[in-house]
């Protein structure tokens, strides 16, 4: 029996090499794994010695040789192959055991160059697992270290692996080659400016129960590479598993809490802010958070962007809900949440590193693709239009920041750093308004109240009835073909208006 190795990733080789050789097995090795396996006394044959050919072009070409190739496709149930190779000299290889050149880790670097990219693509590595895959009734193939183990013990036991092994070996090595000329072919595309094509790679992170529904089936995947703000790579340190909901709605929440540097509290309830708030401490934003709606946060999900202390777990402790996010934890604090066995405890990764995420909704037969909408526009006095001005820019500010976040047509009523009234995915904005107007003053909030809207007014009716509701300040993008009406009339009501340019629709 004999084995061919060439591996860039080395780790566990020489034990699995050595269990090999005590089982009577040849190792043919390449270059730099000959070098390896030589100095740890592990017998090999070097790959020019069964070729009869030297490695050429700087290791570019050694083991693209019909005596490689040959002797891993040859069907061993096939007396013309079999003949073949007896003819050429060419002796069978029972097991390709290769790891690929380390394209994606050189081309993660700072300002690496193309060049550098290039010389780390690998060729004979890939067409040697694929001839191996190919012809997996007879040949064990190889690409994760992981496998070695339960290889060599499967080949003591039975002397070779069997067909059910090598069939999945096979799967997992068509995996791999397929993710490195992914990465390989996105990385060339970009570097040629072409974009008619998106490759995109995700592995399971875990199977769901179900999806938005009992009866529909789902699946939870993540990309390659942990990214900050996201459910995919959180850890979770208690609760119930994930079901899919709770992971639309904590991405929902984490999208929230990246708009926000100082200490900010954000309770949502189905993908929609119900409370938030700024607040000197993570305590003072998490009382006021819940000030703003005490009934929606029911069942909902909190999350701060400060470490979660005793103080406020012990806040969150009586109430119902289904999940918590926080960069991190007090040790007290989570001794008082681990008393509610069912509540999902996450910590994530909150960094700003300011990398562009794209941000993928599948339709029926398709993908759009688009940069997340991480922008945050700062309220300014220069955007006010109206002859009166506000005092109350900072809560401007939260309005605008928080409204991008609610499903469109969307209406957050804000006051002292607050939410008070939110109106959430209605088919015309003043029903938005109304809903979020009525909420603010059911909660005893009448007046000096500030009103932020996702998209332009188009009439001048929202503006009429905020005037009813106590509103002193809106903040809108602007860009109606009535904004001179729609200005004038806040004018007229005494209220002032901002318009920042910018809209963020979230449907």
């Amino acid at each position: 029996m004999r084995a061919l190795v060439s591996v860039s990733d080395k780790s566990g080789l020489v034990p699995f090499m050595q269990g090999l050789v005590a089982l009577g097995w040849e190792i043919v090795a390449t270059g730099g794994t000959q070098k390896m396996l030589d100095e740890a006394g592990v017998p090999t044959i070097g790959i020019s010695a069964v070729t009869g050919f030297p490695e050429i072009c700087d290791g570019r070409v050694k083991t693209l040789h019909p005596k490689v190739h040959g002797g891993i496709l040859a069907r061993r149930d096939m007396p013309a192959h079999m003949a073949t190779l007896r003819e050429n000299g060419i002796d069978t290889i029972e097991m390709v055991c290769v790891n690929l050149y380390p394209f994606r880790q050189t081309i993660s670097r700072t300002g690496v160059q193309m060049e550098e990219a290039v010389e780390n693509i690998d060729i004979g590595g890939p067409s040697m697992l694929r001839s191996a895959a190919k012809n997996w009734r007879d040949v064990t193939v190889l690409c994760d270290p992981a496998d070695y183990g339960a290889v060599l013990a499967e080949i003591r036991e039975r002397g070779n692996t069997t067909p059910e092994t090598r069939l999945k070996l096979s799967a997992k090595a068509y995996t791999h080659t397929a993710e490195y000329d992914c990465c390989i072919a996105t990385y060339m595309r970009r570097q040629a400016g072409l974009e008619e094509r998106l490759f995109l790679e995700y592995a399971m992170k875990q199977p769901l129960r179900y999806g938005e529904n009992p009866h529909q089936t789902a699946a939870f995947y993540a990309v390659r590479e942990p990214v900050p703000f996201s459910l995919a790579f959180a850890r979770q340190i208690q609760g119930k598993e994930l079901s899919y909901n709770n992971i639309q709605d904590a991405n929902a929440a984490l999208n929230v809490l990246r708009d926000f540097a100082e200490p900010f509290c954000v309770a949502l309830k189905h993908m929609n802010p119900c409370g938030a708030a700024v607040g000197e401490t993570v305590e003072a934003a998490w009382a006021a958070a819940y000030e703003a709606d005490k009934v929606s946060i029911y069942g909902g999900i909190v999350g701060v962007n400060r470490p979660l202390t005793a103080a406020v777990a012990a806040a969150l402790k009586p109430i119902f809900l289904e999940i918590v996010i926080a960069p991190a934890y007090e040790p007290a604090a989570l001794e008082i949440l681990s008393s509610k066995k069912n509540l999902r405890v996450l910590e994530v990764d909150m960094t700003r590193d300011g990398v562009p995420v794209p941000q993928y909704v599948s339709v029926n037969g398709g993908l759009l693709a688009q940069q997340l909408d991480t922008q945050v526009e700062r309220i300014t006095a220069q955007m006010c239009v109206t002859k009166v001005q506000a005092s109350c820019l900072a809560d401007l500010d939260f309005g605008w920041r928080i409204v991008k976040h609610v499903k469109s047509n969307a209406i957050a009523v804000v006051r002292d750093g607050h939410t008070v009234g939110i109106g959430a995915g209605q088919t015309n904005r003043v029903g938005s308004a109304e809903i979020a107007l009525k909420q603010a003053r059911a909660a005893g909030f009448a007046d000096e109240l500030v009103l932020a809207s996702d998209g332009f007014l188009p009439f001048d009716d929202t503006v009429a009835l905020a005037a009813e509701y106590g509103v002193r300040a809106i903040v809108q993008p602007g860009g109606s073909i009535r904004d001179a009406e729609v200005i004038a009339r806040a004018d007229a009501c005494g209220i002032a208006m901002y318009l920042t340019g910018v809209r963020h629709f979230k449907h």
